[in-house]
């Protein structure tokens, strides 16, 4: 099929693609998925069948898997992929539990953590007051998210992660991490740089690591479900 453009146009800037060039390369075909559906490109990590791709403390994964989701066996520890992510788009869906148990951050409590290491919160946000950088798609003890988009408790919601990773020289930072995450579609932060690794009560700092880690999912002692995960590689 012969590709419509124009070749005596002026040349942009910082490339040697004229405007409207049909020598330029096209994009990469990627099929979506139906709505709760997975692209065709993605690595599924959860298909609501099993935990075979993921471990936990002793070496398995013992949370319960049921009707198409997984949920925290309280006190049997995170679980983590057995796959190592690096750069890339990141889909889960999680719910809190329908009923209300407990306030702050005792409600619905869970996390995602990239890499293993930096943590997008997960909790049960909707009309629960609780500090600004501890909500719901908060970058845990660092940034809270632009809005509040939690749905009621017991609902599913969806985070879509965009997640590039710090690169360092030695001890150095040469690039901190960056994240641009969606909660129920919602843009709640865009390519926000981090201040390091995921602490408690404590000033986020980087500690020297590969380009790459696990997806861990957080037992927080309260019983959050999850579904649907899938990871997209992508080379920025």
């Amino acid at each position: 099929m012969q590709i419509q453009g124009y070749t005596d146009t002026p040349v942009i800037p910082g490339s040697t693609w004229t405007v409207h060039d049909p020598r330029r390369p096209q994009p990469t075909i990627v099929r979506p998925g139906l709505p709760g559906g997975v692209p065709s490109d993605a690595i599924v990590l959860f298909d609501g069948k099993s935990l075979d791709n993921w471990e936990g403390n002793d070496g398995r994964a013992n949370w319960k898997v049921e009707n198409g989701y997984a949920e925290v066996a309280p006190g049997s520890g995170n679980i983590r992929s057995k796959m190592q992510h690096g750069d890339g788009q990141i889909h889960l869906e999680f719910a809190s539990p329908s009923l209300v148990r407990g306030s702050g951050q005792g409600r619905g409590n869970s996390g995602v953590f990239l890499q293993g290491i930096y943590e997008i919160q997960i909790l049960d946000g909707f009309e629960n007051p609780v500090y600004a950088d501890g909500i719901t798609g908060a970058i845990y003890g660092q940034f809270p998210p632009l809005v509040n988009a939690c749905r009621e408790p017991g609902e599913w919601q969806s985070y879509d992660i965009v997640w590039r990773g710090p690169v360092f020289e030695g001890n150095r930072v040469l690039r901190p991490a960056m994240v641009t995450v969606l909660h129920n579609g919602i843009v709640i932060h865009h390519a926000q740089e981090l201040q390091g690794e995921t602490r408690h009560k404590e000033l986020a700092s980087y500690t020297p690591h590969g380009p790459t880690g696990p997806l861990v999912l957080q037992d927080h002692g309260d019983l959050v479900r999850f579904r649907n995960i899938w990871y997209r590689p992508i080379q920025f």
